[in-house]
């Protein structure tokens, strides 16, 4: 849950007296709210908060949200909000909020409203312990699944086969599919986000395996490249130089790093192998309520570590016509360095 203290005294730094939340991982983790995409929350004068939905979640609402509700559809929502708005500075997410909802805002309120970007998400970055054992549970259901699976992948059997035992795992265990299950074999691990097609896995073949579960809300996040049978010599040095920048980053992540460093730091590395222009994406992000969030590890980024934050590191190596490689795992970030959650062996190829 966001710290209404911490949200509070952001809102003083940008100048605002109440804020209008849109965004459904802020409404989630600001009231507890789970269909979250149907709310909407205001933060008031004072720090009172109030969600917004309807009458579907009449009682849903009643028992999740640890916050008042107001039980309506706009326009009633608007007005219900306007009563204590007029004259004041409200912040919206300009991330979020689409042109026709701040144009009723604007119909609504006698207020000036004020654009903001990023600020719960900022805030939510450090997980509560609450939250960071939800993923941690989240991960673990994962690392069961992933172990049921393995046996499974090997020559002969499509992609979408080991996708689709993957979901099924997750759904027997209780959760959720984080996010489109990437099963990339051969010439197709070369796409960094090659969700799970009708090809049929091969022998020699590196198998690029892209899963998470969502539980409660809170996802996990985890890579593996496993080979089936004999890969190429190539490809066998290419995964030797991603773990390579994956285990080096996981080892200079603690509080204080700076995210851009740690994505330089294994670029550097695959650089050295001759992969540099092979690695095209940044190194990690975020886990939580959403799958991506703060911080970015990426070379533009001046987000900086702290206990608390939930993070992945995931180098990779593609290689268009050839295959590819990327190994993902997920940490916490500790007081004095970090944690990893993801328990699934990398195995040796």
């Amino acid at each position: 849950m966001t710290q209404l203290a911490d949200l509070e005294q952001a809102m003083r730094q940008a100048g605002v007296d109440a804020l209008w939340v849109s965004t459904p991982a802020n409404v989630r983790a600001l009231t507890g709210f789970s269909s979250s995409e149907d709310g909407k929350v205001l933060v008031g004068p004072g720090n009172a908060v109030t969600l917004y939905t309807d009458a579907r979640y009449s009682v849903q609402a009643q028992e999740e949200s640890r916050v008042p509700s107001f039980i309506a559809r706009p326009p009633e929502t608007f007005e219900h909000a306007a009563e204590n708005l007029r004259g004041l500075r409200v912040g919206f997410e300009a991330d979020h909020l689409t042109v026709a909802g701040l144009e009723d805002l604007q119909t609504h309120w006698s207020a000036t409203l004020v654009p903001l970007r990023g600020m719960i998400a900022e805030l939510r970055a450090i997980k509560s312990p609450e939250e960071v054992q939800a993923i941690r549970e989240a991960q673990a259901v994962a690392d069961r699944v992933f172990a049921e699976v393995r046996p499974m992948i090997r020559a002969g059997v499509r992609e979408l086969d080991v996708a689709l035992e993957l979901e099924l795992g997750l759904r027997r265990a209780g959760a959720e599919v984080g996010f489109d299950v990437i099963v990339a074999s051969g010439p197709r691990g070369a796409m960094p986000h090659g969700v799970a097609s009708e090809r049929v896995i091969e022998d020699g073949d590196l198998v690029t395996i892209d899963f998470g579960a969502r539980l409660h809300g809170y996802h996990s996040d985890m890579t593996r490249t496993l080979a089936v049978g004999t890969p190429s010599e190539e490809m066998r040095r290419v995964y030797g130089a991603v773990l390579e920048a994956e285990e080096a980053a996981i080892a200079a992540v603690k509080p204080g790093v700076r995210c851009a460093d740690l994505d330089t730091l294994a670029r550097g590395i695959l650089e050295r192998h001759g992969l540099g222009e092979a690695f095209a994406h940044s190194l990690g992000h975020g886990v939580g309520l959403n799958i991506h969030e703060a911080p970015g590890l990426r070379k533009t980024s001046e987000e900086v570590l702290a206990a608390g934050m939930v993070i992945t590191i995931e180098p990779g190596a593609y290689l268009p016509g050839v295959g590819g490689v990327r190994i993902e795992d997920l940490l916490l970030v500790t007081e004095d360095g970090y944690e990893v959650l993801s328990l699934t062996p990398k195995e040796a190829i």
